[in-house]
């Protein structure tokens, strides 16, 4: 399986003579930067002799590191299932204090009921995707189990050792964590056949090889991102309207784009239309109207009128 190891990751260690020869072997590609609230995420691409490999690390606020380790094509499967927390996550309502007591268990450490759940088991890893809540917000749990010996799967007293690593993605960085990985995919995963997410091709680009960058407009207190994205079905662009407790989205399919876009345009028109007709209303009524109204009005022309008969 491609993803290899972490011994060359800054700042990991390695035990014994496996360090070196490792560290030799393994070259770091690529690496993404994302601070998302008080959290700073690496995703780096790395190469061994196995393959390409994409390493995702979490950095608390105290220095903290957690690290999760994805093959090529796992990572083409996880950006997918991110879509899938990205939609559910944009339909659920502000959440009520009862529902996070209910979410967070009888204490701030007890155990939390998920919000949606997915997994993934290739060889000896298993990915585990909890959308969960708490006090401070919504966040997806994401958690990678190693086994390191014989009986894996077994559940029974000669399963082998496990190791686990896992980190927190505030929900409202979703989106941007997606866009950064699929970006990693799409410009390091190559033609690999095993990249097999999405709809037409390598990437899940929907055969157009390249996708627009998203981008953001910022309204009073709300924002608006707009994002376009491709799965089984195609390419799609979804608008997320966002506020501090709160979001919602819709999708709109490619084939439906310029049908929206002249509907928003043809509603610009007209309420510009519309503004500028009441805007010319609220000056006649501070005139005092047209009939009568004196200066700047008709009435002006028709004085003129009577003055030159």
């Amino acid at each position: 399986m491609a993803d290899g190891d972490s011994g060359s990751e800054r700042g990991g260690s390695g035990v014994g003579f496996q360090h070196l020869p490792r560290e030799q072997e393994t070259q770091e590609l690529a690496s993404k930067r994302l601070d998302i609230q008080n959290k700073r995420f690496y995703l780096d691409v790395k190469q061994n002799n196995k393959g390409r490999f994409i390493k995702i690390a979490e950095v608390g606020a105290g220095g903290s590191k957690s690290r999760l380790t994805l093959s090529m094509s796992v990572a083409a499967e996880f950006r997918d299932y991110l879509g899938d927390f990205i939609e559910h996550y944009a339909q659920l309502g502000p959440s009520s204090p009862e529902q996070i007591a209910q979410a967070s268990g009888p204490d701030e450490g007890g155990p939390r009921r998920a919000l949606k759940s997915e997994f993934l088991v290739r060889e000896n890893r298993k990915y585990y995707l909890d959308l969960k809540e708490n006090q401070r917000g919504r966040f997806l749990r994401i958690r990678q189990t190693i086994n390191r010996g014989p009986g894996f799967g077994g559940g029974g007293p000669g399963a082998g050792l496990q190791t686990g690593q896992t980190i927190a993605l505030p929900a409202q960085g979703l989106i941007e964590f997606r866009d950064a990985l699929a970006k990693l995919i799409d410009d390091y995963g190559g033609e690999d056949d095993e990249l097999g997410g999405g709809a037409g091709g390598p990437g899940g680009s929907g055969g157009y090889g390249e996708l627009p960058e998203g981008t953001a407009i910022t309204v009073d207190s709300k924002r608006f991102f707009f994002d376009v994205g491709c799965n089984k079905y195609g390419v799609f662009l979804r608008v997320s309207e966002v506020k501090p407790s709160y979001r919602n989205s819709i999708t709109v399919p490619l084939k439906a784009w310029a049908k929206f876009g002249g509907a928003f345009c043809r509603y610009a028109d007209e309420m510009k239309e519309i503004q500028d007709r009441q805007q010319r209303d609220k000056v006649y009524d501070r005139r005092g109207g047209p009939p009568g109204g004196g200066s700047g009005g008709p009435d002006e022309s028709e004085g003129e009128d009577v003055d030159d008969d």
